[in-house]
């Protein structure tokens, strides 16, 4: 059955990223060719505010969206209904995720540089930040959980929210998402989908009460990613999140079924979902192909799993030592990075391009995906090779404060005039000796 999951034998070979980039690629997604398609709805949301937000509603998903906006009633309704076990289980994610923020919250800066010249840098909250829950293949309360608490933390002023209308339950949005919007007051959330979603952020649509944003965050599908791209500039962007990926280093101490489900878990996402286990034991691949065999059968996502598993971005990779696994990793950038090794955190040490990393067998990525308090908005497509996953940071600008008096600007007037007048820019120097 899991035959078509791939080997790829590097062992031998020199590891460059042109190497992992050709023998390891993601699936293909063409964010390009998505621009030019939504381009056009993008532009009549800028024109036309809330008339194509309900035509694209009805044509794609064939339900009906009004009112765009959520009522608080429903969403108070959401909440009352919320199953007592769920409940209890996102009040502890949003517990254990608010503790982490708070830690990472960065601390400002001051330094003297002489008597009287002051150069201080704090850190201050984005004012107005626009949310996207996607719908789809499942529900993500977990997406909301995500992004709202480090905005909040951040001290995040208007925080908005905007997620798919669902046809089975009326053209509204999961009623789990909504709950899960009232349990952290968020009381502006808007039933639109996909990249509507991002360009009615980003323009506003009056009509609904929407004003534009500052910020666009979260995860979504291709066209999503498309809009972000459009719109990057009049709005600030997390990242053009794609398809989710799992990388596992491992060595021949690891537990084979434990990969497997790793690998299983990742997969059942989407189609396009990249699973690669890293590996210097051929003796581990084929344990991991056997447990994979056994393990799919009774999940109850068995055709989108195997799908995923059989296409070009999953793969087992065999390489000679666990080193060259380490620089594959580098290379590649994942967005979750699972180390199975005999000392992990030595391994982790060594690691620095990845969207997040679990140390050992007892740390699953499902865990990060929910529980784990840490955030599981992450980079993909390799963008963990120079970017952040979503955190308390993402919300926040860092500002200088320059405070100098008359006799800290005269020390240093002469060497600003010299550079002023080497860059010909001599009103730049005049005004310090206006001063002094």
């Amino acid at each position: 059955m899991t035959s078509s999951i791939k080997t790829i034998n590097l062992t031998g070979q020199r590891i460059t990223r042109e190497l992992v980039d050709a023998q390891i690629p993601r699936a293909n997604i063409d964010v390009a060719a998505a621009v030019e398609s939504i381009r056009p709805l993008v532009e009549s949301i800028r024109t036309d505010g809330a008339r194509p937000i309900i035509e694209i509603a009805q044509t794609l998903d064939g339900i009906e969206i009004e009112p765009i906006r959520v009522t608080a009633a429903e969403l108070e309704r959401a909440l009352q209904e919320l199953a007592p076990e769920l409940k209890i289980a996102l009040e502890i994610a949003i517990e254990r995720v608010r503790k982490v923020s708070k830690a990472n919250m960065p601390k400002g800066s001051s330094t003297e540089l002489s008597q009287g010249a002051i150069v201080s840098q704090r850190w201050v909250p984005i004012q107005s930040v626009g949310l996207y829950v996607p719908g789809g293949k499942a529900v993500y309360p977990s997406s909301v959980v995500m992004n709202v608490v480090p905005a909040q933390v951040a001290g995040v002023r208007k925080i908005s929210i905007a997620t798919p209308g669902q046809k089975d339950f009326g053209g509204r949005p999961h009623p789990t998402v909504l709950a899960t919007a009232a349990l952290l007051g968020i009381q502006d959330v808007y039933v639109i989908g996909g990249p509507a979603a991002v360009a009615a952020f980003a323009y506003g649509v009056p009509e609904i009460g929407l004003h534009p944003v500052d910020l666009v965050t979260g995860p979504g599908n291709v066209y999503v990613a498309a809009a972000k791209r459009i719109l990057q500039g009049r709005i600030a962007i997390d990242s053009e999140a794609g398809p989710t990926e799992i990388m596992i280093l491992a060595d021949d101490s690891a537990d084979s079924g434990f990969i497997a489900a790793d690998l299983i878990s990742q997969a059942e996402h989407d189609e396009l979902a990249a699973a690669v286990l890293v590996t210097d034991s051929e003796s581990l691949i084929r344990a991991v192909s056997a447990e994979i065999d056994r393990q799919v059968t009774d999940t109850p996502n068995k055709t989108r799993v195997l799908a995923a598993l059989s296409g070009q971005q999953s793969s087992f990779v065999l390489v000679s030592s666990l080193a060259e696994a380490i620089s594959i990793a580098n290379f590649y950038g994942a967005e979750h990075l699972s180390i199975q090794t005999r000392d992990s955190k030595v391994v982790s040490d060594m690691i620095h391009s990845a969207g997040a990393i679990f140390l050992g067998p007892y740390s699953p990525v499902s865990l990060g995906d929910y529980l784990a308090g840490s955030n599981h908005v992450l980079p993909t497509g390799g963008q963990a090779r120079f970017s952040s996953g979503l955190g308390v940071h993402t919300f926040l600008k860092a500002q200088q404060l320059i405070d100098y008096d008359q006799a800290a600007l005269s020390e240093v007037a002469n060497s600003v005039i010299a550079i002023a007048n080497q860059e010909s820019l001599q009103a730049h120097g005049d005004a310090v000796k206006a001063r002094i």
